[in-house]
């Protein structure tokens, strides 16, 4: 039975081909849907770039015939504009004020109503909306309401975290140790590995024997870390985890590393570290660029007074803060002479990247998780011939109002290139912060 859709504002603000991803199904834009993109559309931003393209979208829909007759879709759906607001009562009596999001549900609502008057043919209303509260008040009103799920990755446990652990016999774990590696095809395992995927083997029958292990880049076998568990930039490794992420950052084939894990777990310093070995004492690169989107708490950032540079500083500052700890600066300013000195290290806002070709330099991305899947593609699309990009992040918290867990840039790069031998992934679960805040995370 074909059903009909209504989409909120913020649906097509976070995917614009949301239009099209309700197959044979009818699809409804409320009118006030379309005033909330038209007051978007001049964004500089990635919400405005989406709000702009769904304006051209249905400018296009509206040469094929009338939007509020509907218009047929190429997957044999309907798309519609809803411009009659009627039967306000039972949600003012309800809600009170008619808001923008109020005459959405009132859209809902009255198809839903509609729909009942024809039990023999009635089709099913959802609601598809991003906002929790507009999906509870949809729900009270006794409309069917869904987050928006199109352009999830992977829910939950499911995500991948680069590494795993097999319980094999004692006997393959004395056979690595032989002969240095160990034949994916013939361990018999019932999961697939992936390239540059760390595995840690361990004895079934219960003896402490274990061996760390690492997925050659063409998923054919296992083999050993290559790095001793030397210091890098006086930063040496605490847990198994941080060993797999130098392990990628120090290597050269391969140019995409992805580091998620929360707060504390020391993804961006390990980072920095590595990075500096690279480029200051390798001279693998010619420059050391490190970046993070802004996303406002309150005033944008062309708001704020100052020079570019003293606009940047608070959100750079946790940049700062490691590499400060990483060239030990006794005394504030030190670390701006220093950086001013070597003229290798830039720290940048992700805004003054975009567009760039950028070849020959290791290319940090701290705070990730607050890119949508286009601003990913934007970026790691621009890298250019011997360069690496590091994209760190923690999925569970994001700042960016129409992102989460699963839709974010970071969890859709992390999942699209795990099978690819030229990127590698590792999630960081053991904060080293300080014995507080681990115990603050796991109490709090």
């Amino acid at each position: 039975m074909k059903k009909i859709y209504v989409l909120d504002t913020n649906v097509l603000l976070h995917d614009p081909l949301a239009l099209f991803a309700f197959g044979s199904n009818e699809v409804v834009i409320p009118s006030v849907v379309l005033e909330e993109i038209d007051s978007k559309k001049r964004l500089a931003d990635e919400i405005g770039r989406n709000a702009r393209f769904v304006s051209r979208e249905l400018d296009r829909m509206r040469e094929i015939g009338h939007l509020h007759n509907g218009v047929a879709l190429e997957n044999g759906g309907v798309l519609k504009v809803e411009m009659n607001h009627r039967r306000f009562v039972r949600v003012q009596e309800l809600f009170g004020e008619m808001t923008n999001d109020n005459r959405i549900l009132a859209v809902a609502l009255n198809y839903h109503l509609e729909e009942q008057e024809q039990p023999e043919s009635a089709r099913p209303v959802i609601l598809v909306s991003k906002d929790v509260l507009v999906r509870v008040k949809a729900d009270v009103l006794g409309v069917t309401a869904e987050d928006y799920l199109s352009d999830r990755i992977a829910e939950g446990t499911d995500h991948y975290t680069g590494q795993v652990t097999l319980h094999v016999h004692p006997a393959q774990i004395d056979e690595f140790y032989t002969y240095r590696f160990l034949s994916i095809n013939q361990m018999g395992l019932k999961q697939k590995l992936h390239p540059n995927e760390f595995v840690i083997l361990r004895d079934e029958l219960g003896t402490s024997k274990s061996a760390l292990l690492k997925v050659s880049q063409d998923g054919a076998r296992l083999e050993p870390l290559h790095l001793s568990n030397e210091p890098v930039w006086g930063i040496t490794a605490r847990n198994a985890q941080q060993r797999m992420a130098l392990e990628l950052l120090l290597n050269d084939d391969i140019p995409l590393v992805t580091l998620t894990g929360r707060a504390g777990t020391g993804k961006t310093l390990i980072t920095l570290a590595a990075g500096l070995m690279k480029v200051e004492d390798e001279h693998k690169y010619k420059k050391l660029l490190i970046a993070r989107p802004v996303v406002p708490m309150g005033k944008d950032i062309g708001y704020l007074p100052g020079e570019k540079e003293e606009k940047l500083r608070p959100w750079m500052q946790p940049i700062y803060d490691n590499l400060e700890f990483l060239f030990d600066t006794k005394k504030s300013g030190d670390l701006d002479k220093i950086l001013m000195g070597l003229g290798s290290i830039q720290v940048e806002a992700l805004t003054y990247i975009r567009g760039r070709s950028i070849p020959g330099q290791l290319i940090i991305i701290d705070e990730a998780q607050n890119l949508s899947k286009h601003e990913v593609k934007t970026i790691v699309s621009r890298v250019g011939e011997h360069s690496k990009i590091v994209l760190l992040g923690d999925p569970e918290q994001i700042d960016h109002p129409y992102l989460d867990a699963q839709s974010n840039g970071l969890t859709y790069l992390v999942e699209s290139f795990k099978a690819e031998g030229i990127s590698g992934h590792v999630t960081l679960e053991k904060g080293e912060r300080s014995k507080l805040a681990q115990l603050a995370a796991e109490k709090l």
